[in-house]
Order: structure tokens, then sequence, then C-alpha cells
């Protein structure tokens, strides 16, 4: 066939009289091809040539092409992952003809084909590929096949997270891959765009297209491994994860497992007994279909062991509602419990979901609706739900506040105060204040939470879900959720009789940790400084620092994972619970951020703690997915009170570019938000202020400001959004004392907010203004004064 000769010399050639020679030569190759009596190029036959390719430095790859008969020119025509076809006539080398491609980099494919003359006719050899740094070639697909897929990077040893992509030489060719070393099928995830490949992974990748016979599985190893940190000593792929987790299989009958749900629901349900307990517990799904009622009570947690939700299914619930006499059909209290990574098959046809905070609903397919308010309509203030399906209605009725992302709902219903969607579909429209409906159309960065799941061989392995920009509806819409997975022999499993010590050797030895269920107090602050390193925590393990240490410190490193934690200050005031990155830190993590997911923060309650400022953020692009930062306003005996359990500030950001996607922060004593990186975003804030200044001159930001507002935008950011936010009072140990108002922010184009309102529970206490000065009053009436754009 003929080849497009119009693009002109290759990468580094001048308009020099040497590459004005090359074009001339190209010219008249172009001009002896047509001159032929009907004759064009023809493919060409194996045996009337060789060709190699050898990286010639680190920037340069050499190609050679060595005819067995005399060949008039020799013109190599190439591409670098797969674009810009330059077309380049070869030098003669003696009997060979050689060419240099320049301007190569490590991992870098280059795609290459010939066109030769052979006693006159001219003929075109198959594409090969090379990987610059890679080495290696490969032949042709047969006739009538698809070309295998090709990866860039190829694969290697990597010191940071790699953006690989998937590229095939068919046009029109789909690429299905798996992350997890097996062969992909045409049920695999099919490729779209970039993966990022944060942990050590085998990608496998094959193409199909209409009319040809599918391609060859392409495999790329890629070994990330980081300068800091060791290599974790080999642990188990079935660890013992202790007695507070119970792994169901349905081989053992629906009855005996219905026991053993029903002996710890009664232990954890009761909301006067439970709540501040050491109870921790986890309930493991293998896969397979269960006929069981679920009732989730405090600390627990529930998930299936498949690689996607539908590989465990529950006829039955896995519910939660306001379970007994002393909750008197009030769900304001139903926290610190989750379910995750199953299918439901509603008894009623409707599951129940009446929560309020730090219980997330992930991973779920409901086949059939979604109640998120207790059955007797009584109070509720909740929630969250991320990455689920619900065929039905979802609806929250008396809930005041809920956030919903990366979802599909067959419909929503109800609204009190403060409704946020984003990457929703079936969300309602935008229509705040009335109905108070807050939807984005797509989250602008999202990541799924890494899991626990059974591979095919009975093995645990903790899967890795991909980075998302602009996504809507679950990771798992169209198939498995594209990411990678790390075997449980890196992971060090945390449970009971281990201290700070063992943790941070484990860490020092390059290890993840999986967190058991189980209260954990801490004499040194657990140091995290190896990039791409997984926290997971299943049962709300729960980190207590003694002696005024600081629980967690994360360096300021990529991709680190944290998901499932619980952090309860300690007596002995610490300086903060949980730090990403140093002071100071200015790396670029967007291509990987660190991400904290279902991480909660409690001052005081079980005992009566003390931390200055519980969450504080410095790394930039650090994504903060669902955390609740709750200063106690109830408690046991002795652990509460305005001098008892102390606490300045919940969340201090001050990276670039971080994102908040459900963040719940209350009670704390002074700015309860402190923002002061620059291009933040949020979307969903519920707070309420603190219950209990015992006046006003105890609580004042400045000596002309009564109050402190509830989420501050420093003074000296100029770009900020956010959406959907709910800040209340409810000054119940003097209604005199009044906030200033809510939100504080510089007043400048860059800084915007959406939807947001105050309210006074009750009347009791005021707040004068929503934002700054804009906004009226709280009414007494439980009726919220609202914003909807500012500026």
């Amino acid at each position: 066939m003929i080849r497009d000769l119009s693009r002109g010399a290759g990468p580094g050639q001048r308009r020099s009289r040497r590459g004005l020679a090359v074009l001339a030569a190209l010219a008249m190759a172009l001009a002896a091809l047509v001159g032929l009596t009907g004759t064009f190029s023809a493919s060409a036959d194996s045996s009337d040539y060789t060709q190699s390719v050898a990286s010639s430095g680190t920037s340069a790859a050499t190609v050679t092409f060595t005819p067995t008969t005399t060949s008039s020119y020799v013109i190599i025509h190439y591409q670098i992952n797969g674009t810009n076809q330059q077309n380049v006539q070869m030098t003669a080398s003696g009997a060979a003809w050689t060419y240099t491609v320049q301007n190569l980099t490590s991992g870098q494919v280059l795609s290459y084909s010939f066109t030769y003359t052979k006693n006159g006719p001219q003929y075109d050899t198959p594409w090969f590929t090379f990987t610059q740094g890679g080495g290696g070639t490969t032949t042709p697909p047969p006739p009538g096949s698809v070309a295998t897929p090709t990866f860039s990077p190829a694969g290697g040893t990597f010191t940071t997270a790699q953006s690989v992509t998937i590229a095939d030489a068919t046009s029109g060719a789909t690429i299905h891959y798996t992350l997890d070393g097996s062969t992909p099928t045409a049920s695999s995830p099919t490729y779209t765009g970039a993966l990022t490949i944060s942990a050590t992974t085998t990608v496998k990748a094959y193409a199909v297209a209409s009319g040809l016979t599918d391609s060859a599985v392409a495999t790329a190893s890629f070994t990330i491994s980081t300068s800091t940190g060791g290599v974790c000593p080999t642990q188990s792929d079935t660890p013992d994860f202790g007695p507070n987790v119970h792994v169901f299989d349905p081989s053992m009958g629906n009855a005996a497992i219905q026991s053993q749900l029903d002996a710890q629901f009664n232990q954890m349900k009761d909301t006067n007994t439970a709540q501040f307990s050491e109870n921790r517990v986890a309930d493991l799904y293998k896969p397979g279909t269960y006929n069981v009622e679920d009732n989730v009570g405090f600390y627990t947690s529930v998930a299936g062991l498949g690689q996607n939700p539908d590989d465990v299914t529950i006829n039955g619930d896995v519910t939660v509602d306001a379970f007994n006499a002393s909750d008197a059909g009030n769900a304001t209290q139903n926290f610190w419990r989750s379910a995750e990574n199953l299918a439901i098959n509603p008894s009623s046809g409707t599951d129940r979901w009446a929560v309020a905070q730090a219980a997330p609903f992930r991973r779920i397919d409901v086949h059939g609706g979604l109640a998120l308010y207790p059955a007797s309509y009584g109070y509720a203030s909740g929630g969250y739900i991320a990455d689920t399906k619900v065929s039905g209605q979802a609806a929250s009725v008396s809930q005041q506040q809920w956030y919903t992302r990366d979802s599909n709902l067959g419909s929503w219903a109800g609204g009190v105060w403060n409704m946020v969607f984003s990457g929703v579909n079936g969300a309602p429209a935008n229509t705040f204040p009335n109905p108070p409906e807050t939807t984005l159309g797509t989250t602008p960065v999202s990541r799924d939470v890494p899991y626990l799941y059974l591979d095919n061989t009975g093995k645990y392995r903790v899967f890795l879900p991909s980075l998302r920009t602009n996504a809507s509806g679950p990771s798992w819409a169209n198939g498995s959720t594209p990411g990678s997975s790390l075997p449980m022999s890196q992971f060090y499993v945390v449970k009971a009789g281990d201290t700070a010590a063992t943790i941070n050797n484990a860490l020092s030895q390059g290890c993840n940790l999986f967190v058991t269920p189980g209260v954990y107090h801490l004499s040194q602050t657990l140091n995290i400084t190896k990039a791409n390193t997984v926290v997971l925590g299943i049962g709300y393990p729960t980190f207590v620092p003694d002696n005024g240490v600081n629980a967690m410190q994360v360096a300021d490193v990529d991709g680190v994972r944290l998901k499932g934690l619980l952090f309860d200050a300690g007596t002995t005031n610490s300086a903060a619970l949980l730090t990403i990155g140093q002071s100071g830190a200015s790396a670029d993590h967007s291509a990987n951020p660190t991400s904290i997911q279902d991480v909660f923060f409690r001052i005081g309650g079980e005992r009566a703690g003390k931390a200055t400022t519980s969450l504080v953020v410095n790394s930039n692009n650090t994504l903060i997915d669902h955390i609740w930062a709750w200063r106690a306003d109830h408690g046991n005996a002795g652990t509460v009170g305005w001098t008892t359990n102390t606490a300045d500030t919940g969340l201090l950001v001050n990276g670039n570019n971080v994102q908040a996607t459900g963040l719940f922060v209350e009670h704390y004593q002074k700015y309860e938000v402190v923002w002061n990186g620059q291009g933040g975003k949020t979307i969903f804030f519920q707070n309420e202020m603190p219950y209990d200044p015992p006046n006003q001159a105890a609580w004042m930001s400045s000596a002309n400001v009564n109050g402190y507002a509830a989420y501050k935008v420093g003074a000296n950011v100029t770009s900020h959004e956010a959406w959907g936010l709910g800040s209340y009072c409810y000054f119940n140990v003097n209604p005199a004392v009044n906030s200033y108002h809510a939100f504080e922010v510089p007043n400048n184009a860059g800084v915007k907010f959406h939807d947001a309102l105050t309210v006074s529970l009750g009347g009791v206490g005021t707040i004068t203004h929503v934002i700054n000065d804009t906004g009226a009053v709280t009414a007494s009436n439980t009726t919220p004064s609202n914003v909807v754009n500012y500026p």
C-alpha cells in the first residue's frame, strides 16, 4: 500500500541541507513508486530481510534493516506511543540500512515498519514494536487478527505510581484488561483512559474488533518500590484476623450465621450501653448467597468479600433502625457502623439504613428501595452513600442532611435542610433552597475505598481502586472497578496485643497495615513514611494516643490510603490526632493523592479526651472523603464539658488543591474548619456549633466578633469553592450565646460558596448571618436562613 510520505523529516531533523536531501530522496522514492506499471507496494516476505533495534543511549534507539537482496532505498515509518507518524529514508551502512530515532524516554513504545525495494518493485513489512529501556520486539498478528496491545510505560520497577496507557494499532479495537494477573475476557473492564498503578501490579490486556480474530494477551508487570522503608517480610495470604472478625461462608448454613448475628447485635445495639463501649466487630461474607437479617449495631462493619458487590447477595436486609426503647424512635445517635461491597434483596422490597454520622453505605447494590429514616419517622441526622446502586427509590424523609456520591438511584424523595449529590445518576435537580437539593453532575476527583476480597484461589487481597476525574455513577457500573490489588502477604495484621512499637516496626519494614477491630493505645506516634502505604481498618479499630503524643503522622509522599479508622483523643492533650505531610509540604500529588476515607475523630464521650486539632492536612491534592470530627456533646459521666473535653479545631487545611467530599465537623471550641490552602473544594459540609459555651465572653473570635465561624477560609486565599454547607446552633448551656456568622471568607471573586444555610435548633441561641455579613439571623422555629450564592 502507499504510505503517507507527506509529514516530513523525523524527530530532531532540521531544515538543513541534509534535511532537504532526505525530503528529495523521499520524493524520488514516491515518484518511483507511482511510476511502476500498475504495481504498488506488496506485502514483504519474511525471508527478504532481517531487522533489529537497540537503545543507543538513554534517549535514542537505532533501527537496522538488512535486506537479503540489495535494495535501492529503505524507508522507515515509525510512531512513538502510537502518535505522529514519521517517514524517513534510512542510511546505507554496507549491506544494511540504519536510522536512529531521537528524543525517546524510558518506557515509550516505538512502533515501526519498513518499505524497501527488491529488484525494482517495492514491498511493505509488518509493524514491529520496541520499548525504550525495556527491550524486545513483537511480531505482527496473523492476517485477520487484531494487533496485540502495547503498554506505556512497558513495565519495570518504579519509585512512584505510574500512569499507564494501553494502545492498539488496529483501528477501532476495544481493549479489555485485568489488574490482578488473571487472563482478561470480554467481561473484564474496558480500557477508557490511563490507569494509575500505585502498587506492584501485573496488567494483562487483549483487544477485539468486529470481523477480526481477538489479539494475543499482552502482559506488563509494574513493581512500585520507594526509597523510604524496607521490604515487608512476607505475611500470610490467609491470615488469622483474630476473634473480632467473623468470616461467613454459605456452607455454614443460614441458621448458624443468623444465631451469630443476633448474639452480637444484642450486645451492640443499645444506645445507652453500647455507644461508648469498647466492643468492636466485623462481619465478612465470602462470595455466595445468604438468607439472613443482619441488624448492624455500634462499631460493626458488614462487608462482602467478593471483588464486586454482586459476588455476595443477602436475601434479607442489612439494616439500621431506631432499635430499642432507649432510642424512642430517634436515630440521631446511630453512629459508627458501616456496610460495604455486597448486594441486598430486601425482605420487604426496601432496605432501611437510618443512621447519623460515621455510618457509610458503600459499594452496595440494592435490588429495591432504600429508606434512610427510622420506621417511626423519628429524628435522623445522617449521612453518607457512595459508589452504590439503588434500583428503586432512595427516601430521606426525616433526615436533616445527606450526601450521596458517584452512585445510581432509581429516584430520590425527601429533603429537610441540606441534601447534596455529586456524580449521581437519578439525583434530583438542583433546586436549593426549595426543595433543599444541591446537585453536581460529576465529582471533580474521587477514588473508591480500598477493600478486602478473596481471589479465585481462596487467598485474601486488598483492592486499590483507580483515581477518577469528573466521575458519575458507581466505579463498578460497567464491570469490575478499575484499579490494582495487593496480596495480604504485604500487610501486617494489627490485632489484640499490638502496640505502637510493633505497628511502627511493621511500617518501617515496608508493610501495609490491616487493622482488625479493637482499641489500641499508642505510647508513640505511628509514622507512615513510605509512598503508597495502605492502612485499612475494619470494625472501627480505635487508636487512643496516650501521654499527649500525636496519634499518626503521614509523610509528604504519594498515594497513602487511610480507610476505616477511629482516632479517640487521650486524656493528655495531643497537638493533633492525624497529620498529613509536614509543615510547608510542597510536592505535587495530583497524579496519586493521599486519601482519607471513613476516618473519624472523637474528643470525649468515652474518656475526657483532649486534642488541639483533630486533622491537619499539609500535603497538596489530598482527598478527604467522608470524615466525622466530633467533640462530644454527650457521653460517659465526667467526659464532657467546656473545660473537660477541650479541642480547638476539627480540620486545618494548609495544602493546596485539597478536596473534601462529605465533611462532618461538630462542636469544636474555636474555628471548626480552617482552610488556608489555595484551590480547595468542599462538596457537602455538616456542622453543629459547640453546645456548651458558658457565656458570650468565653466564646469570642475577636474583641468585636461573637463566637467563631464554623468554616473559615484564610484571608490570603484567592481560590476556593464549596457546595451544600449547613451549620446549626444549639447553645443549651446558655441560650443567650450568639455567633456572628457561620462562614467567614475573604471577599474576592475566586472564593465561591453555593447553597449555604444556618439553623437554630429550636431557637436555642442564634447565628446572626450565614456568611460574612450576608444572610438573615436564624429564626426561632428551626427555619433555615439560606444563601444560594456568595459572592
